[in-house]
């Protein structure tokens, strides 16, 4: 009960995003979103460098890999690689949506894609970095109301500053959302 008393604000928050969080899924119901082979957790230490030229030699952590939506692929990349602070950042004010680093995201995603996505994928790209890091902040707030049974923490009420955070990066991406949805339809 306490601790539902410290997050009534996150709480309102993710229910104020209801629609964003239905979108993906009301298109793929429609067969207007294709399922495509999926990672469904793409950050960057999933990717395999190599040591001398930094080039991507591959990807690892293969055992999330299942039908889904590109969009989500292309938005869990963006919530873990655009974001400029760390995913536990206690001082809201460093975290935002580099659109540098989202730029570089959109060129690479489309160019490894090498035009297999539809229009409205592309087109759907923000969407999926939203829905991405509404997802993720709702199962960081979700185990600290559960008491910290599910990730990791290293210090009280973590999970729920992970919860803080990914709110702070959806807050930012909508001051943004027009730049991030011009980066798409440029390409």
């Amino acid at each position: 009960v306490s601790r539902r008393k410290d997050c009534e604000r996150e709480i309102e928050f993710f229910y104020q995003h209801e629609k964003d969080l239905s979108y993906a899924l009301d298109l793929l119901r429609k067969n207007e979103l294709p399922l495509r082979v999926s990672h469904n957790d793409t950050k960057l230490n999933n990717i395999l460098f190599d040591t001398k030229t930094g080039k991507a030699l591959c990807i690892i952590d293969l055992d999330t890999i299942m039908p889904g939506l590109s969009i989500f692929d292309f938005g869990d990349s963006i919530r873990f690689g655009a974001n400029t602070a760390e995913e536990d950042e206690r001082d809201l004010s460093k975290v935002s949506l580099s659109l540098p680093l989202y730029s570089t995201y959109v060129k690479g995603f489309l160019a490894g894609a090498n035009g297999k996505l539809t229009p409205l994928e592309i087109e759907s790209l923000p969407e999926g970095a939203k829905i991405m890091t509404l997802e993720c902040g709702m199962r960081f707030l979700a185990d600290y109301l559960e008491g910290d049974i599910y990730f990791h923490t290293a210090r009280p009420a973590h999970n729920l500053d992970r919860a803080r955070t990914q709110i702070a990066l959806v807050q930012d991406m909508e001051r943004k959302w027009e730049e991030m949805k011009k980066e798409v339809l440029l390409r």
